[in-house]
């Protein structure tokens, strides 16, 4: 199994890193990807990364979980229509989700969230309610295959939802 987190500048160092090295201890490939390949893409801590491949390059079917970290990053993917794309093929696929902090703004955006049990940063919590999300104020919840976290400090219990819901 494959696995894919997308991001953008300036995303939430811990939230990329810490899964991706969990899901590759786990034995799971992983790939990034970004608006732009080859560019050095910033964490708001001082990471940095250079994408595996473009959003426009993704097709979902190649891949069996998808991650959004959080950050700023989603305020500029939600934007983008690849990324949407990539979302809406994941859930049209009933494929695992996860996303944290600032992540399920993406999810809104692409209207994905609508009846669904999620969590998010408290900052965003109105908007996934005004956008029909079942908030839940937990550092993580899963509802089918769809893992939500608030914040780094939920990392613990988010990666560990989210390897089980990718393990099936």
């Amino acid at each position: 199994m494959k696995a894919l987190i997308i991001t953008d500048e300036l995303f939430e160092d811990s939230e990329l890193f810490v899964p991706k090295e969990s899901l590759e201890k786990a034995g799971i490939q992983v790939d990034i990807a970004t608006p732009e390949k080859g560019h050095k893409f910033h964490g708001k801590h001082g990471g940095t990364l250079i994408a595996d491949l473009t959003l426009r390059d993704v097709d979902a079917a190649d891949y069996g979980l998808l991650v959004i970290p959080g950050g700023k990053a989603p305020e500029s993917l939600r934007r983008d229509q690849h990324a949407l794309r990539i979302a809406k093929d994941f859930f049209k696929a009933d494929k695992p989700v996860a996303a944290i902090c600032h992540g399920p703004q993406v999810l809104v955006s692409a209207r994905l969230l609508g009846g669904r049990r999620a969590t998010c940063y408290k900052s965003v919590a109105q908007e996934l309610k005004d956008n029909g999300a079942l908030y839940e104020d937990s550092g993580v919840v899963v509802d089918d295959k769809l893992v939500t976290s608030r914040e780094p400090g939920d990392l613990p219990d988010f990666v560990r939802e989210m390897l089980k819901v990718a393990q099936g």
